[in-house]
């Protein structure tokens, strides 16, 4: 068991890139997990990390160690996740990471109901605008809005989704009417970031692909901050539908161009939940699952 605990500390310090790091993670002091990570050493008769006063690095048998040695830490989490998976009780920690928006506005409100529900689970929200690595971030699940395309990971499609135009009544009441996508070129167009290129907004109606460069009047890498400026009456704005189901069902909103699909991207869009593949699920993850796709679903 101590060796096993000593593999688990030499990955997670390299994995964090300290010692100190990889001792909060499991409870220990920084020299505790030297002197693990240095009896390992002399049991392997080798030297794994190069140690200065500011960072570690990896000997070349380091390398090689800990190539091998992921796979059989990943094979052991395996096995005790299945194990766990058959108690009546979900337990532990839950580990999700979502995009911003959808995390914000759908995942973080229905936390409380889901802890009420399973008291004995701790749940950590990580919230990125980037797809999450599981096993080096030790994330249990990741909300997506494409599916993965690494066959080594599961995922299941929680909802189908769309993009609309949205802006504010009073921003609408002082422009000229939008009923066709050049319309727009006349507009202040609000644009998620995606480089230093124009947004081009795509639009789809009865088989028909049109796109449209759009010259933004303002532009950001955040969803929230865009629905904000929508609600504000700064322009117009291209979001999510569940972004804006509370807004437009307020008349906070107006969405324009209805008769048409709208996206910056594909249109067969979704939120999809990826996690580790495993002989079987863990009670954790499986409970989530189901109670985020029952809500979203009911919504």
């Amino acid at each position: 068991m101590r060796r096993l605990q000593s593999m688990e500390l030499f990955a997670s310090a390299v994995r964090e890139g300290s010692f100190s790091a990889a001792g909060r993670r499991a409870g220990l002091s920084p020299a505790a997990v030297s002197r693990q990570i240095a009896a390992l050493e002399a049991g392997l008769n080798v030297q794994l990390l190069n140690r200065t006063s500011r960072s570690l690095s990896l000997t070349d048998a380091g390398r090689e160690y800990l190539l091998r040695l992921e796979p059989i830490l990943q094979d052991i989490a395996d096995a005790e996740a299945a194990a766990a998976a058959l108690q009546a009780t979900p337990r532990g920690t839950l580990r999700v990471h979502s995009r911003l928006m959808f995390g914000m506005r759908v995942v973080a409100p229905l936390i409380p109901a889901f802890q009420v529900r399973y008291p004995e689970l701790r749940v950590e929200l990580r919230l990125t605008e980037h797809a999450a690595r599981l096993p080096e971030e030790e994330v249990d699940i990741d909300l997506r809005l494409s599916p993965s395309p690494d066959a080594a990971l599961m995922q299941r499609r929680l909802l189908r989704c769309e993009r609309l135009l949205v802006a504010s009544p009073d921003y609408l009441a002082r422009m000229p009417a939008v009923t066709l996508p050049r319309d727009l070129r006349s507009q202040r167009c609000l644009t998620y970031w995606q480089g230093p290129d124009d947004a081009v907004w795509r639009f789809l109606s009865q088989g028909v692909l049109e796109e449209l460069t759009i010259s933004a009047h303002f532009t950001t890498n955040n969803g929230e901050v865009l629905r904000s400026m929508a609600l504000a009456g700064h322009g117009i704005a291209l979001l999510d539908d569940y972004t804006v189901r509370a807004d437009l069902a307020a008349q906070k909103l107006v969405r324009l161009l209805p008769g048409m699909q709208v996206s910056n991207t594909g249109f067969d869009l979704g939120i999809y939940a990826v996690f580790r593949q495993a002989s079987m699920m863990p009670a954790k993850t499986r409970v989530f699952l189901d109670f985020l796709a029952n809500a979203v679903r009911d919504n």
